[in-house]
């Protein structure tokens, strides 16, 4: 197969999934604040796993709610071939006709369920992942036709995902597996108190102000039991009040890119948490 290669540095993998709120500015402009050693990777919002791939861990534990999402990086790890040779594919047939017929598909098999899941990420709006009431994938083809792409480095991304625990879960077990000398990454969706942000029209049914509390005082105890904690969030002063008797915050610039429209695009800035 073509795409026998390995190009893993020290910059790490790049991430083979957009994912909307994703880190990989994070990854790129602040990693001298994480731990250059440490046992076991906790990450409980997995997404696109832009901190994973940048730091390469030799054992993770990867989760998320989001079951096609795990069912893809299960795929690649146990073998990345099938999936690869039906992205190619689709990358041949895309069309706006094959995408939406690709949408309307619910395949069972884990490979088909992985290649269905990049394909439509890689060509719908903005990389969005949207469901409707009933669970079904429902944004619209965007303007992107590669589905192949040249820095796509399969092998390398099976070989770290093989390293890892992939689990469908809430956060608060995960989290609360971390102990003296792990480091939890938590990159949550950002629903703030009075729910006054712009996140919240995508996440407002999936994580409420109850959740983030969760989270906090889950953090709470990992560090108590001795791990490094970073928790990206909304740069609010409901976040801050949260978090600040019991953490360090760094208010970090980035570039939002979540409008579709390059107009409506520019600086904001989110919080890094950490202790």
């Amino acid at each position: 197969m073509p795409i026998e290669k390995n190009n893993t540095a020290a910059n790490g993998i790049t991430p083979f999934l957009k994912w909307a709120g994703g880190k990989r500015w994070l990854a790129d402009t602040c990693l001298d604040l994480f731990p250059s050693k440490f046992n076991t990777y906790y990450e409980p919002f997995l997404g696109g796993g832009a901190m994973f791939f940048r730091l390469l861990p030799t054992q993770a534990v990867l989760a998320d709610m989001n079951r096609e999402l795990i069912d893809t990086y299960m795929a690649i790890a146990e073998n990345y071939q099938p999936v690869y040779r039906r992205i190619k594919k689709f990358h041949e047939l895309h069309s706006e006709e094959h995408y939406y017929a690709i949408r309307a598909e619910a395949p069972r098999k884990q490979h088909d369920v992985a290649a269905r899941f990049i394909y439509l990420n890689r060509t719908c709006w903005n990389g969005l992942y949207r469901v409707n009431r009933n669970g079904q994938f429902n944004v619209p083809i965007g303007t992107k036709t590669s589905v192949v792409m040249e820095n796509d480095d399969w092998p390398a991304v099976s070989a770290a995902l093989q390293k890892a625990s992939l689990i469908v879960s809430d956060f608060e077990p995960i989290v609360d597996r971390a102990s003296k000398g792990d480091l939890v990454f938590a990159d949550p969706p950002y629903t703030v108190k009075h729910n006054n942000n712009g996140f919240v029209k995508y996440n407002e049914t999936i994580f409420a102000w109850q959740d983030q509390i969760r989270l906090r005082d889950a953090l709470v105890r990992a560090k108590e039991r001795g791990a490094t904690v970073f928790c990206t969030n909304a740069d609010h002063h409901s976040i801050w009040e949260l978090y600040q008797s019991d953490f360090t915050i760094t208010r970090v610039d980035r570039s939002s890119v979540i409008s579709g429209s390059a107009a409506y695009r520019g600086a904001t800035s989110e919080l890094l948490i950490h202790a």
